[in-house]
């Protein structure tokens, strides 16, 4: 058995839930993938997955020894780029297709990093919300947050994750009250965002403990994801109360530097977590240059994991994305709240 194949097999088997996204990633078929971590499996004497019709998961034995291989595979292809480095030199340009949530809050500042390390590799970032088969022509790689459909035969490979914290200006707290409970919501001007697919995103769920509450917020304005910054600057004018991403245990720079000052924070915003993915043409890894650059994202979003204060893994698609309703509240047992604040668990 080629062992470090089969590693590979079964690293990249592990983070997309798939044999077939694995056999894209590597250009092999599904049943070269299949019998090499079914080899694995019979070596080791354990069960690595559970077959599941949405896709593979991980055993307990499974999850512990893909903790163990995950530093040595890293540190070897960390040697593999460095030897390579050293013999030539990439170049070129890579086409990144990138929304602009993921640019403004993440990928922006990390960039003058790579250029560093990278001088004659040139990037041309290229906007847009949801990948379409039009957009895909000529783009190397889409960075997308959220639960995007299948575009064509692009890989899509999970990077990361990021939750929720509802915040507003000091001196909004200090006019209308810091909530003690997520049910005081409803005594404030709540800044909703609408999402890629066109839904309200005005259903907030929390929990502690063992309860759960999911708050509809309303308040006098809604904004495109697009103009989702519309809402961070009239939250920090005092306009309202805005739910952010939590990226860096809540280092944002707003929130670090006092313009928003956050609230519920012992209360968690974890089950409507979106992923950030990574879409690519099956043929992109193996461009030096477009490989380099898919590396480095998959380490800055490895490096904001490890920060996060709350470490909760991507949830899977919610039901008002998928039933595409004009308003997430409208989702909770198909019919809108009635009420502001409903005991209630993540949609199944």
């Amino acid at each position: 058995m080629d062992k470090l194949r089969s590693l590979h097999y079964f690293a990249a088997a592990a983070e997309t839930s798939s044999f077939s996204a694995a056999s894209r990633r590597f250009g092999v078929s599904v049943a070269a993938v299949a019998k090499l971590v079914g080899t694995l499996e019979r070596e080791l004497g354990i069960k690595l997955f559970e077959r599941h019709a949405q896709g593979l998961v991980l055993t307990a034995a499974g999850s512990a020894y893909l903790e163990t291989c995950l530093p040595a595979l890293e540190q070897l292809a960390a040697a593999d780029e460095q030897a390579s480095a050293t013999t030539s030199r990439a170049r070129g340009t890579v086409v990144v297709g990138l929304q602009p949530v993921i640019a403004q809050e993440v990928v922006t500042a990390a960039l003058p990093r790579f250029a560093a390390l990278y001088p004659e590799i040139q990037l041309d970032v290229c906007y847009f919300m949801r990948p379409s088969d039009e957009q895909v022509r000529g783009v190397d790689v889409f960075l997308v947050m959220g639960w995007p459909q299948a575009v064509g035969d692009l890989v899509l490979r999970p990077v990361g994750a990021t939750g929720f914290v509802v915040c507003a200006a000091p001196a909004y707290w200090a006019a209308h009250g810091t909530p003690r409970h997520p049910s005081e919501l409803e005594q404030h001007n709540c800044i909703c965002i609408r999402s890629n697919n066109g839904s309200v995103m005005d259903l907030w769920r929390f929990r502690k403990g063992e309860e759960r509450v999911a708050v509809t917020a309303s308040g006098w304005l809604v904004v495109d994801n697009v103009h989702r910054d519309m809402a961070r600057d009239l939250a920090i004018a005092g306009a309202g109360v805005v739910r952010v991403l939590d990226w860096h245990k809540r280092q944002g720079r707003e929130i670090a530097s006092g313009a928003l000052v956050p609230a519920l924070t012992d209360w968690a915003m974890t089950d409507e977590v979106p992923p950030v993915n990574m879409l690519y043409p099956p043929s992109a890894r193996r461009i030096a240059r477009v490989r380099l650059f898919m590396d480095f994202v998959v380490q800055l979003f490895r490096d904001i994991e490890q920060q996060r204060e709350v470490r909760t893994p991507a949830t899977q698609i919610p039901r008002w994305a998928i039933g595409r309703r004009p308003r997430a509240s409208a989702s909770v047992r198909g019919r809108p709240l009635t009420s502001s604040a409903t005991p209630d668990g993540p949609p199944r």
